[in-house]
């Protein structure tokens, strides 16, 4: 039992009810994602400085790719945690799957439902998949960030036992302070990613379609791998082999992606203004 324990800020996860309607944190923290997410994104494509001569979507389209990649987070991130961490469970109650409003999301399958998303909104407004992928990838962050402060919240995906000076008891986690994993991945994923990316753009990797994409993959494997070495795996599934959690093994060919893609970017012709 460590000397010192932070008592838990506990926040009701509901904002606000209107009868049987209630606002919850863990809905806003996806909608103000999105939204900041698509301010920025606007921000990057006005932005001349950034471009050089690399061709660009045009800040209108913007607000389609929104419409397009809230349905695909929401989709491929609920269908994502349905099949890799809780399939037996949905089998036998198949209604719950659309319970969103109950938690269970998975980043992984919310970014492939993103990709598809880029892809068909490249399609239609003819302009580069990696182009409009390095834009969302530099925005997703945001919403990252808010994300696993509503994880915090709510709360849910707490950390292991520990005796470290800050850890936490959680509602629901038992009587042993627990990290508290989800603002280690608010940090990191959401904040120091942002920056990293924010940085490469100044940079100029915007100039070299796959770049900032391909950084951002990397750089998210690689603090989702460091946090779960903190993080309670999911009780379901537990540790599935050596200690690895499925959030490690998910993040394995993220990063493959990653590597492949800045190794293609840094083949290509910087562009000139």
């Amino acid at each position: 039992m460590p000397f010192f324990v932070i008592p838990y800020p506990v926040i009701n996860p509901v904002l606000v009810e209107f009868g049987p309607i209630a606002i919850r944190w863990y809905a806003l923290a996806y909608i103000f994602g999105l939204i900041l997410g698509w301010v920025y994104a606007r921000w990057i494509v006005r932005t001349n400085a950034l471009w050089g001569a690399t061709p660009r979507p045009s800040a209108a389209s913007l607000d389609d790719l929104l419409v397009y990649t809230a349905l695909g987070v929401i989709l491929g991130g609920r269908i994502g945690y349905v099949l890799f961490y809780n399939l037996d469970y949905y089998i036998a109650h198949p209604f719950e799957t659309v319970a969103v409003w109950k938690g269970g999301m998975s980043f992984h399958g919310g970014l492939v439902g993103a990709a598809l998303a880029v892809f068909l909104f490249a399609r239609r407004y003819r302009v580069s998949g990696f182009t409009v992928a390095d834009i969302a990838s530099a925005a997703v962050p945001i919403g990252l960030c808010l994300g696993r402060i509503a994880n915090f919240i709510k709360p849910e995906l707490w950390g292991r036992p520990t005796d470290v000076p800050w850890a936490m008891v959680f509602p629901g986690g038992g009587p042993l302070p627990r990290h508290p994993s989800q603002l280690y991945e608010a940090s990191l994923e959401g904040l120091v990613l942002f920056v990293l990316l924010n940085f490469l753009l100044r940079a100029g990797a915007l100039q070299r379609p796959g770049l900032v994409t391909g950084v951002f993959a990397i750089g998210y494997g690689l603090a989702r791998i460091t946090s779960e070495f903190f993080r309670e795996p999911d009780p379901q599934l537990g540790f599935l082999f050596g200690g690895a959690t499925m959030g490690m093994l998910l993040s394995l060919p993220l990063i493959a992606v990653g590597l492949a893609l800045v190794a293609m970017a840094r083949r290509r012709r910087k562009t000139a203004s």
